[in-house]
């Protein structure tokens, strides 16, 4: 009988795509791949260590799988991930319960390392960062839509950012080879695929000499199947006019840009080592909205960065205020250990970091309100992503939505819909971040 294995993923889509390259390993060699983590014999958590919340999260699913260990309900634990690679010792010191604390890159050892702890072996294996496999075969746990994993690492160098410490230097992929991937997830099915990496706007200057991301858009965008082509995670620096022209006239690319842009200040900017200056930053949003009609903006922010004075905060918030962005997330700076921010002078207490990131929050919930309150009325193409039994109606998004992060609109249909089909939905009302509407023109259908 074989072994049964459940993948925990946890943290960014980058993550998660390094899952599923994992799921196709295992189940080559032999494993039976089980949903449900804790009816499996062996768990395999995959960690975020980016920001304390993502550490405590990892920590937490840890504990909780270790204590399904010791009820003799699964036989091993094995952490890896982000967290693995980076506390390694203190794992293996605070968590002695975990049967295997493996770095990125030894992912692809996974298989060898179950044998190992089924046989009741302690396993700890790091491997080489820089050997994580970024273009391998995997099993894609997503329906509607795929993430496509372009590069990995990152160079910026952020001061408050463990990333590269963790995830090496930029390492892109081949242009060739995204594209012969984007093709076989067309094939199989998949109408939507979301490009990401830590920076995709600077894809390709380490193979290519320069970025290299317009030349690949034009390449995704020539291959049938494909109806939407999303990017995620757009340096501002590098969203250059011939990035803005393509998404403006390429039918294929949705009008949506996710632009971390951390804060407006320019002197908490140049602490964080960001290249933007809060001028730059106004200019390229007007232009975005003046160049590419409809589109969405989203972005991040970081609130109570070390030295952040009152003023500076309030002109964050006046900032958010004036730039409306669609869609916006902000964090409590997160002190992380290695990184230049965290020797810094003048850190903030976390009640008052805690305080400050709420209220960006706050008010952007309102801005979010008024902008949604503009879509009822209208009729808005949507993509079926399931039933909610709750709500007793379909559920979906459109071009606005990124998956996993943005709100869903939910809508009622006389038909019986199918998970990735694409109806048009008419809006009748808001709820919180989410939209309500009914399918519109099915007499026609």
């Amino acid at each position: 009988m074989a072994v049964r294995v459940g993948l925990v993923s946890l943290g960014c889509p980058k993550n998660q795509v390094d899952a599923e390259h994992i799921v196709y390993n295992l189940r080559e060699e032999g494993y039976e791949i089980i949903p449900d983590a804790a009816l499996a014999d062996v768990a395999v958590i995959n960690t975020c260590g980016f920001i304390e919340s993502a550490k405590q999260e990892a920590i937490d699913t840890i504990l909780e799988f270790c204590t399904l260990k010791s009820e003799g309900r699964i036989k091993a634990v094995i952490v890896t991930g982000c967290l693995a690679e980076r506390y390694k010792a203190e794992i293996r010191s605070e968590l002695p319960e975990v049967d295997a604390v493996v770095g990125l890159g030894a992912n692809e050892l996974l298989g060898e390392i179950i044998k190992k702890v089924l046989a009741g072996e302690t396993v700890d294996m790091s491997g080489d960062k820089y050997s994580l496999i970024i273009d391998a075969r995997r099993i894609v746990s997503t329906e509607t839509f795929a993430y496509l994993k372009i590069a990995e690492g990152c160079d910026n160098h952020c001061t408050y950012c463990a990333i590269p410490s963790i995830r090496g230097r930029l390492r892109s992929r081949k242009l060739e080879n995204i594209v012969d991937e984007a093709k076989w997830l067309a094939k199989v099915g998949f109408k939507e695929i979301i490009l990401v990496a830590q920076d995709t706007t600077v894809y390709g200057l380490d193979l290519y000499g320069r970025p290299m991301i317009c030349e690949l858009l034009r390449e995704l965008c020539k291959i049938d199947g494909l109806k939407w082509i999303r990017m995620l995670y757009s340096y501002p620096e590098r969203i250059t006019d011939e990035l803005i022209e393509l998404i403006a006239t390429e039918e294929k690319l949705v009008k949506y840009l996710d632009i971390p842009i951390q804060h407006c200040n320019d002197r908490v900017l140049k602490r964080m080592n960001r290249k933007s200056t809060k001028a730059e930053l106004v200019s390229l949003v007007k232009k975005l909205r003046d160049r590419i009609p409809g589109v969405i903006l989203r972005t991040t922010l970081i609130a109570g960065f070390p030295g952040e004075t009152e003023e500076e905060f309030e002109e964050l918030c006046e900032f958010v205020n004036e730039m409306k962005f669609d869609r916006l997330g902000c964090f409590a700076y997160s002190q992380e250990e290695g990184t230049p921010a965290a020797l810094l002078p003048d850190q903030i207490d976390e009640e008052e970091k805690r305080r400050r990131a709420d209220t960006v929050t706050e008010t952007q919930m309102f801005i979010s309100d008024r902008q949604n309150e503009e879509r009822v009325g209208k009729d808005i193409e949507v993509v079926v992503e399931g039933w909610d039994k709750w709500a007793e109606c379909y559920f979906g998004r459109s071009y606005a939505e990124a998956p996993e992060i943005d709100g869903k609109i939910f809508f009622t249909s006389e038909s019986p819909r199918t998970v990735g089909e694409y109806v048009k939905v008419h809006i009748d009302e808001t709820m919180d971040y989410d939209l309500l509407g009914s399918v519109v023109n099915e007499s026609a259908e």
